[in-house]
């Protein structure tokens, strides 16, 4: 059996290689590693808060390492954080060398993560690489997954999307050019539940914000943590 670390976003396609490592018969699954962007304590790129990804290990039941890099970090500064979580995974379960990815069909986002894995001596793992992605949108929808759409790129689509359930209306809903599973950059998720889960998360919708005039964030918080009055979903607009 070939014990592996996960490259955990928080999103659905993260969830679905956790399900398929878990099922396959060669793989265990150590631990999750996360990329956060330390000046917002989020995860990077899918902007998902810290204590959201915490109330997540905790229902997955596996340990996490971080990768903390500054908002303004280049893949320079990402790789040498990178490379530095691996070394510090490889001290706690020594010989492990092997880390999977949720990509789909990249080849260049493939490329560049196999390069990064080998300078420090390791190698990458992709459960889902070439599976059909409408095929798998659909079973995150019927297996009972839960997500929520916590970013979307205006430029593929409209930003009303953003903060919308990721279920079998949105899933019809996506223009004809956008990729079910969001591959090519157009959302990003965050799971809530699921049959991975230990129970479901329950998180409210907060405030939208749009950067670099382009991404369209919505704000996603666990519920326990709002006082009653502030549960609210924010009205859509764009």
């Amino acid at each position: 059996m070939m014990d592996v670390l996960l490259a955990w976003s928080g999103g659905k396609d993260s969830t679905l290689a956790l399900e398929a490592l878990r099922a396959h018969p060669g793989y265990r699954v150590l631990g999750l590693v996360t990329t956060i962007t330390r000046d917002y304590d989020r995860i990077s790129i899918h902007g998902v808060r810290r204590s959201v990804l915490e109330a997540q290990v905790r229902a997955l039941g596996l340990p996490l390492l971080e990768v903390s890099i500054a908002s303004s970090a280049g893949n320079a500064d990402y790789e040498a954080a990178f490379a530095l979580a691996l070394h510090a995974a490889q001290a706690r379960w020594p010989g492990i060398c092997h880390m999977a990815f949720g990509d789909l069909f990249l080849a260049d986002v493939r490329a560049y993560r196999e390069r990064q894995l080998a300078a420090v001596g390791w190698s990458g793992v992709f459960p889902l690489w070439g599976r059909d992605t409408t095929a798998l949108a659909r079973h995150f929808v019927d297996a009972g997954y839960g997500a929520v759409l916590t970013c979307v790129d205006t430029t593929q689509l409209p930003a009303s999307f953003a903060g919308r359930e990721f279920d079998s209306s949105l899933l019809a809903d996506l223009p004809p050019a956008v990729d079910p599973c969001g591959e090519r950059g157009e959302f990003h998720t965050c799971a809530y539940a699921g049959p991975l889960f230990a129970g479901p998360l329950t998180l409210v919708t907060g405030v939208r914000i749009r950067r670099d005039e382009r991404f369209e964030y919505c704000d996603v918080l666990p519920a326990a943590d709002q006082p009653a009055a502030r549960l609210y979903r924010a009205p859509e607009t764009g």
